[in-house]
């Protein structure tokens, strides 16, 4: 039997030994990039000029200093003005194995070669198969999530879902959501977002109604957000679609809830026939295990979960009752040849140590949480408050929590060399986006950084 074209592209020794010397190459010459470093004299003017020309085009400055070379080493990122970062936030999460890692690099390579770079609902590539079957069987084993549909983003995978409930549960309009969650950037998105700094001007719908998350400070927390979801319900009964949740609050304030918290909500939701959505977009791959669903062991009531970041590609899961007629969910993307590649690698390698109670994960987050409490305790008494979160989500409360404050630490926190991001409203946390092939001497550097900023005051 003859061998396919592309399959000899795929098995050819001569490809696979040119992508080995071109990533090795690559490798070679970001060597020299080894930890944080400040801007650089002869770089700062030409690289100054292209991160404002970045914000002259957008219509709005960049956040940050920041414009990227294409280059940089684990959780070290090296920017146009010369200036190397150690880099905690990984673009809001994409980059998980963090910069430059070889193992991504080759996988995107490969993807490069194929005769498309960007993959359709209409025309999938073999890509395209093994991912959506490699989501399928890692979701299925704690829950009864039987498909996934690629999108291009979180945000459209969010989107999917809450069709795939409205059509299935037709015609209940109503969402249930936390206070304070984020689900994305478009219209409906921002609607089911708790937070009216990000829909400023746009309609209101008045589809979604708020219970509230856990507060560990408060022993009736549960108690009080189950009482409030059953008023909704008896206000709403048979009208009611969804309850749509994060598993750990991210924009929110990375605030996480035990087991015992979620359970009487979604058994009481499961009873009165409301869809029950996971929005992993953030959570996916962070928590110790690849689902946070799995890490909370609630997956025998997931009937929808939605994935991106570190997939490079949005996905929404769905069980066999919520598979949807056909034409309620397309689109002509789904996602670049490339991406689909690097997104199974990372998956690959999480596989290789990083999960469970033992994993390299949670020793991450044990070292820099004892850092994060150890820094409170100490030198930055009082000013370095709250440390917690899952896994690779991570976040405490600098100084006073007041948004003016913490801005004023990460801003500082930036110039020294570490990057990191403001989350939740109050009060307002520092949030860290943990690469998992963070070292533990990079941790330990961080959290000298965080230190010294702290110290500096606001």
């Amino acid at each position: 039997m003859s061998i396919l074209a592309g399959h000899q592209v795929q098995q050819s020794d001569k490809v696979k030994k040119m992508i080995e010397d071109l990533v090795g190459e690559v490798t070679k010459i970001n060597s020299q990039i080894t930890g944080i470093r400040p801007a650089q004299d002869e770089h700062k003017e030409a690289g100054k000029k292209k991160m404002d020309l970045a914000g002259q085009f957008r219509g709005r400055p960049l956040h940050y200093q920041y414009m990227g070379t294409g280059s940089g080493r684990g959780v070290y990122v090296e920017l146009e003005d010369g200036s190397v970062k150690l880099d905690l936030i990984n673009g809001i999460g994409i980059h998980l194995m963090g910069h430059s890692h070889p193992r991504v690099m080759a996988a995107a390579v490969r993807g490069s070669l194929a005769d498309i770079l960007t993959q359709g609902n209409l025309q999938p590539n073999n890509e395209y198969r093994l991912f959506t079957e490699k989501l399928v069987g890692l979701a299925s084993k704690s829950s009864r999530l039987k498909y996934a549909w690629i999108a291009t983003c979180g945000t459209m995978a969010n989107e999917n879902a809450l069709k795939l409930s409205r059509q299935k549960n037709s015609p209940a309009r109503f969402v249930i959501g936390f206070k304070d969650a984020f689900a994305g950037r478009s219209t409906m998105m921002a609607e089911v977002t708790d937070n009216p700094a990000y829909k400023q001007g746009l309609p209101e719908y008045h589809e979604v109604l708020r219970i509230p998350f856990y507060d560990k400070r408060d022993p009736k927390s549960g108690e009080k957000a189950l009482n409030a979801l059953k008023e909704h319900v008896a206000k709403h009964e048979g009208n009611i679609s969804v309850f749509g949740f994060e598993p750990m609050l991210g924009e929110g304030g990375y605030q996480a809830a035990p087991r015992e918290f979620f359970v009487p909500l979604l058994e009481f939701a499961k009873s009165k026939n409301i869809a029950i959505w996971a929005d992993e977009v953030q959570t996916f791959t962070r928590t110790g295990e690849y689902f946070a669903f799995e890490t909370l062991g609630l997956g025998q009531y997931i009937d929808l979960c939605t994935i991106a970041k570190t997939a490079q590609v949005g996905a929404t899961l769905y069980t066999e009752e919520y598979n949807p007629k056909p034409g309620l969910i397309a689109g002509t993307f789904s996602g670049s040849t490339p991406s689909l590649m690097a997104g199974m690698e990372m998956l690959d390698m999480l596989g290789e140590g990083y999960l469970g109670a033992d994993g390299r994960i949670n020793k991450i987050h044990r070292r820099f949480i004892d850092g994060l409490n150890r820094l409170n305790e100490t030198s930055c008494k009082g000013i370095a408050q709250d440390a917690g979160g899952m896994g690779l989500m991570i976040a405490f409360t600098p100084h006073d929590g007041k948004k003016e404050s913490v801005n004023s630490f990460l801003n500082k926190l930036y110039a020294n060399g570490v990057i990191a991001f403001p989350c939740g409203k109050d009060p307002v946390r520092a949030r860290f986006l943990v690469p998992a092939i963070i070292q533990d001497e990079d941790i330990d550097i961080a959290l000298k950084v965080i230190e010294k900023t702290l110290l500096e005051g606001v």
